[in-house]
């Protein structure tokens, strides 16, 4: 069973594995710097399917076919899938997954759903209730675009604070102790901040301060530092929400510039692909995670990370009231097991 460490953390101390993972990403994900690393990627973002929402269902079909291929596993083998995205009611998992006959938990954690379905599911393994559990979420840029901003026929301006929806998913396949290159050490589940910020085209600055709370809630329950770790990644703040976070922290005494990225940072060229403040959505944590930072962690050339999911709670609704936007942040603690 896990242990509780201070107020906010739980140590695995089983210590779950991952035993497969899997990224799939879109045209321009697949353009940009990480493009070599996702597992499968397309050149048109409908998927050859009838609309954005059927396509995006199809990122998490394929995410999770891929992800259980490469651990030699099938959907019987697999207790829970958890999984969520975006879309009103998480549509996109819904329809993606109800052809696998696995028992399905939705949820909803906006851009932290990775952090927040992986670190449940290593739950689920740590505590005997599945032996293995699959965590999966996606995104898509013209979906999300058409439910929370403006139909992409709109044409728009975009801030330059605002961030640019992956279209992608990633997906883990978690199992008992000892199986697998990376095993899964704690997960801190976070507390809702809110400091009022209410433009939607700004989710960095949103997160910023759920992610810096649920770091420090991390560091103080365990006692560790910073420099305890190879990387710090949260996903995602973009330029702006970083930026912002790095100094909330050294109000605090904590500086974690020298080892922190950011998913959003990471997924693409910013100035080149015209993509504003960075990345963002589900799927952008879930594809760069799924992607480069397992396979660095699976070969041992990262060897202790910390994933911190940032997530803007935030609905159309909840926006047109002039409602501030709340952010969360959940954290996984993740070790290489490579020799």
């Amino acid at each position: 069973m896990p242990t509780r460490i201070g107020k906010y953390t739980l140590q695995l101390d089983k210590a779950p594995g991952i035993l497969g993972f899997a990224s799939v990403a879109g045209k321009k994900e697949k353009e940009g710097p990480l493009g070599a690393f996702f597992d499968v990627s397309h050149t048109d973002n409908t998927l050859g399917d009838v609309s954005w929402e059927k396509a995006e269902s199809q990122l998490q079909t394929e995410a999770v076919q891929t992800a259980l291929k490469k651990a030699a596993l099938e959907g019987k083998d697999v207790d829970y899938i958890l999984a969520g995205d975006l879309l009103n009611q998480c549509i996109s998992s819904t329809f993606g997954l109800r052809s696998l006959g696995i028992p399905f938990l939705g949820q909803y954690g906006a851009c932290s759903t990775m952090a927040q379905t992986l670190g449940l599911a290593s739950l689920f393994v740590e505590s005997g209730i599945a032996r293995r559990a699959v965590a999966v979420t996606s995104s898509h840029f013209c979906s999300a675009e058409r439910q929370f901003r403006f139909p992409l026929e709109y044409g728009g301006q975009r801030t330059p604070t605002a961030q640019w929806t992956a279209t992608a998913a990633g997906s883990v396949v978690v199992g008992a102790h000892g199986r697998g290159e990376v095993k899964i050490n704690a997960v801190t589940f976070g507390r809702i901040a809110d400091l009022g910020i209410k433009d939607a085209n700004n989710m960095g600055a949103a997160m910023a301060p759920a992610a810096a709370q649920t770091l420090h809630d991390y560091l103080t329950d365990t006692g560790a530092s910073p420099s305890d770790y190879d990387l710090i990644l949260t996903g995602d703040l973009g330029a702006v929400g970083c930026e912002l976070m790095d100094e909330i922290l050294e109000k605090d005494g904590i500086d974690i510039r020298e080892i922190h990225n950011d998913c959003g940072l990471m997924i693409y060229e910013r100035q080149a692909q015209d993509v504003h403040a960075g990345g963002s959505g589900c799927g952008c944590s879930a594809a760069v995670l799924c992607s480069i930072i397992l396979r660095q962690l699976s070969s041992g050339e990262l060897k202790k990370v910390l994933f911190i999911g940032t997530g803007a709670l935030m609905s159309t609704t909840s926006s047109q009231q002039g409602e501030s936007i709340p952010g969360i942040a959940h954290l996984v603690f993740l070790e290489s097991q490579a020799k």
